[in-house]
């Protein structure tokens, strides 16, 4: 039966079908080739999402956004800047401590990079960086949404083997640390 889910899947994306209604698709495939009921279906459907920890996931996404949307990635940025734009090398400092605090609120990389990089990026091309080193910052900080906690690959991870979530995101803290200073410390020893 394994074997259907997976020609079904590989079949539907093969025909140009999304990948979204692919797996849905092969799913159902499944649960119709084994003979379970539509009710059981439903019932293991929805007991895949019954987890009130996961709920936290689309919360940190939305701040993100909303920080995005509301201007207030700009004035990160320029806290930052102000804290430690008076040093050598300040932006590249700026951009990575603005990383830290970003990634303490939206828990991913993907939304890090996404709210901050449009705008330290061409903040740092203007102040005479060049491009590549830039866009190396920007991808080396963003890195740290998934380590400072709240993660949200921290929080899939203890759900899903039943670890405490407060213990993980403690867990992190150090490692998180560590980053932003190998970061600082690569920006610095950069020509």
């Amino acid at each position: 039966m394994v074997s259907v889910l997976f020609i079904s899947f590989v079949i539907c994306l093969a025909i140009g079908v999304p990948v979204a209604f692919s797996l849905g698709i092969a799913s159902c495939l499944y649960f119709v080739g084994t003979g379970m009921p539509i009710v059981q279906f439903a019932q293991r459907f929805f007991a895949g999402m019954d987890s009130f920890t996961l709920l936290c996931i689309p919360g940190f996404t939305l701040a993100g956004n909303l920080m995005n949307q509301g201007g207030i990635s700009d004035k990160l940025l320029e806290f930052a800047d102000a804290l430690v734009g008076h040093l050598r090398g300040g932006l590249a400092y700026a951009n990575i401590l603005a990383s830290m605090v970003f990634a303490g609120i939206s828990g991913t990389a993907l939304a890090d990079t996404v709210a901050l990089g449009g705008i330290e990026i061409p903040m740092m091309v203007n102040q005479g960086y060049d491009t590549p080193f830039s866009v190396a910052v920007t991808a080396a900080s963003s890195c740290m949404g998934p380590i400072i906690p709240p993660s949200v690959p921290m929080i899939i991870a203890a759900t899903m083997t039943g670890l405490s979530v407060s213990k993980m995101f403690m867990a992190g803290i150090f490692p998180g640390i560590l980053r932003v200073a190998a970061c600082a410390w690569s920006a610095t020893s950069s020509p």
